[in-house]
C-alpha cells in the first residue's frame, strides 16, 4: 500500500512529495500511522549535508502516531497504541550504554543505513535518523517507539521525541540548573522554547532569552523568560547588567553558531556552566585563549539529545504536561502539510521561531 512521503533524493536537492511502498512489519518491527511530525533544524542539517545521511531518504525524526501493525516478538505496544517515535534508541551493550550514557550510544543510528521502503519505480529508500516521520506511515524498529502516556495530545506528543527532550535535558541534566540560579537561553526556536519552560520548572530565579529577532519576545516570555535580549555584539554586557555585573549561572546555546556559542560563554559568570545544544557546521570554529580558560573557571560542555534517556524521561515530561507545568502547544507555531516542509525549512533559515508541525 502506497503512502505519501517527503523524499530527499540527494543531499542539497529539494524534497519530493511522492508515494512510497512500505513493507509489512517484520520481526521486531512496528508500523505506525503518523498523527504529526515536527520539523526540526536537524532535518534541515541533514538535507543540506551539514549532517550526513544515506540518500535517497525520507527525513523527519520527531513524530507521534498510532500503531497499526506489529511484527513477531513485539510486546510493549499493540495495534491501536499511541506512540512517540524515538530516533536514537540505545543498544544497551556498547561502551557508552555500559556507562549509563545512553544518549551517546554508538549504535543508536545504525538503522539509518537500512533500506526500509521503495518508491513506485523501485528506488530504495533509507529512513532518515531511523524513523522517517515525514510520511503518512512508517515502519520502524520496535525500539524506536515509546508508548504515549495518558493526557498528552497526539500532535503535541510529536515534540516529545526531540525538541522537548533536548531542551528539558539540556537544562536538567547537562547543565544541572538548580533552584534560584540564573539562566540565559540563546535561540528561541523549538528547543530554546522548551529550554525556557524547563528553566522555569527547575526554579531558575531569572531566565534571559536571547535571539536575533525582536518578534520572538512574546513567545519567549510566554515560555517563561523574565527578560529578553535582542542578540548583538553587546549581548554579554547586557546580560551581565541584568545579573549584578556577574553573568548568569548557566547559559544554554541552542543555535550552533560560533558567534552565539562565544556570546553564551561570555555571558556566563566566573565558575558558571555553558552548555552547547545547537548543531553547527565544521566551519563554525570557536576559539578561546589559555588565560581566559584558567581565569574564568567556566565549564563548557556539549549536549546530545539533552543527555536524556527517552524511556525514563518521556513519562516524566508527560507528568509535567498533565500538571500544567509544561505547555507543549506554545511550542507549535505553525501546523502545516507535507508540501509545506520546504517553506518551514526556509523559515528556519530566516530565524523564525517556534516549531512547525506536519499534521496528517
Amino acid at each position: 500500500m502506497a503512502v505519501r512521503a517527503a523524499v530527499l533524493p540527494a543531499v542539497g536537492a529539494p524534497l519530493e512529495i511522492t508515494g512510497i511502498e512500505l513493507p509489512d512489519p517484520g520481526p521486531g518491527q512496528v508500523r505506525v500511522r503518523l498523527a504529526a511530525a515536527g520539523v526540526c533544524h536537524s532535518d534541515l542539517s541533514l538535507s543540506n549535508g551539514t549532517m550526513r545521511v544515506p540518500v535517497p531518504a525520507v527525513l523527519g525524526h520527531e513524530g507521534a502516531g498510532t500503531v497499526i501493525a506489529v511484527g513477531e516478538g513485539v510486546t510493549h505496544v499493540a495495534p491501536g497504541s499511541p506512540v512517540v517515535l524515538n530516533w536514537a534508541p540505545s543498544c544497551g551493550s556498547c561502551h557508552a550504554c555500559s556507562l549509563g550514557e545512553v544518549w551517546l550510544c554508538a549504535n543508536a543510528l545504525s538503522g539509518s543505513a537500512d533500506v526500509y521502503a521503495r518508491t513506485a519505480d523501485g528506488t530504495e529508500l533509507h529512513p532518515g535518523l531511523n524513523v522517517a516521520a515525514f510520511a503518512e506511515e512508517t515502519v520502524v524498529s520496535a525500539s524506536c517507539v515509546l508508548p504515549v502516556p495518558d493526557g498528552v495530545d497526539p500532535v503535541d506528543a510529536a515534540l516529545l521525541g526531540c525538541a522537548v527532550l533536548t531542551g528539558y535535558g539540556a537544562v536538567h541534566y547537562a547543565a544541572g540548573v538548580r533552584p534560584g540560579e540564573t539562566v540565559a537561553v540563546f535561540g528561541v526556536g523549538g528547543v530554546g522554547l522548551a529550554a525556557l519552560q524547563s528553566a522555569r520548572i527547575a526554579g531558575a530565579s531569572r531566565i534571559v532569552a536571547v535571539d536575533v529577532s525582536p518578534a520572538k519576545e512574546e513567545l519567549a516570555r510566554a515560555a517563561g523568560a523574565t527578560d529578553y535580549v535582542v542578540a548583538s555584539d553587546t549581548t554579554p554586557r547586557e546580560i551581565r547588567a541584568l545579573t549584578g555585573k556577574q553573568g548568569v549561572d548557566v547559559s544554554v546555546e541552542c543555535v550552533g553558531r560560533a558567534v552565539s556559542i562565544r556570546a553564551a560563554w561570555e555571558s556566563t559568570r566566573r565558575g558558571g556552566r555553558t552548555t552547547v545544544v545547537g548543531i553547527g557546521g565544521k566551519d563554525q570554529q570557536v576559539t578561546f585563549n589559555a588565560l581566559e580558560l584558567f581565569h574564568w573557571g567556566r565549564t563548557l560542555s556539549g549536549c546530545v539529545y539533552g543527555n536524556t534517556d527517552p524511556s525514563r524521561d518521556v513519562p516524566l515530561l508527560a507528568d509535567h504536561v498533565r500538571q500544567g507545568r509544561l505547555d507543549l502547544s506554545t511550542l507549535v507555531t505553525d501546523r502545516i502539510t507535507l508540501e509545506d516542509i520546504p517553506v518551514a525549512f526556509d523559515n528556519m533559515l530566516a530565524g523564525k521561531g517556534g516549531r512547525a508541525v506536519v499534521v496528517f
